[in-house]
């Protein structure tokens, strides 16, 4: 079997601000803020290039992403392939335990993987976090209640915790 030599992209407007999707053939590889232009995250995607044309793989996620802004889905289904370290994909593979509408500490997350004294690294991994929104690590907070930090930006981060805040209290 051939590896391809590229990727596909393709952007879409949200309520939080530009997201570029980014899939091989069988699956997502990336979410990215629109301005997204580190190099660990150019790293995310393997390196390969990007050539901004849809696929069937960008377009459902595409679709799921509009049904979760438009508050109709909590849990995605997407076939996913994060490019990170074994740790990181752990770390990842955890994130999408958290409960839609709810939050955890870096401090309960490193706890629950075994690892109570790794919270920074377990932090430093949800920061690499490629996958923006359909992995949430948005839903990550500091111990003492403050938001941490978020790769699309504090703002945005806030409307996502307040966006599922609201729809988990709209369906009760």
């Amino acid at each position: 079997m051939s590896v391809p030599t590229s990727l596909s992209a393709s952007t879409m407007q949200s309520p939080v601000g530009e997201l570029v999707l980014v899939a091989c053939d069988t699956s997502l590889r990336a979410v990215l803020w629109g301005d997204d232009d580190n190099e660990w995250k150019r790293a995310a995607i393997d390196r390969r290039s990007v050539i901004f044309q849809q696929s069937a793989v960008i377009e459902h996620a595409i679709a799921q992403l509009k049904e979760y802004f438009a508050g109709d889905r909590q849990v995605f289904d997407l076939p996913l392939s994060p490019i990170g370290t074994e740790f990181q994909s752990t770390v990842w593979k955890s994130l999408t335990d958290i409960t839609f509408g709810s939050t955890v500490s870096y401090s309960e997350q490193a706890t629950s993987l075994g690892r109570a004294s790794a919270v920074r690294a377990v932090a430093s991994a949800n920061g690499r976090n490629p996958i923006s929104i359909v992995i949430p690590c948005h839903r990550v907070i500091a111990a003492s209640g403050g938001l941490g930090g978020f790769a699309g930006g504090l703002d945005a981060k806030r409307w996502l915790l307040a966006h599922e805040r609201e729809m988990t209290t709209a369906r009760s």
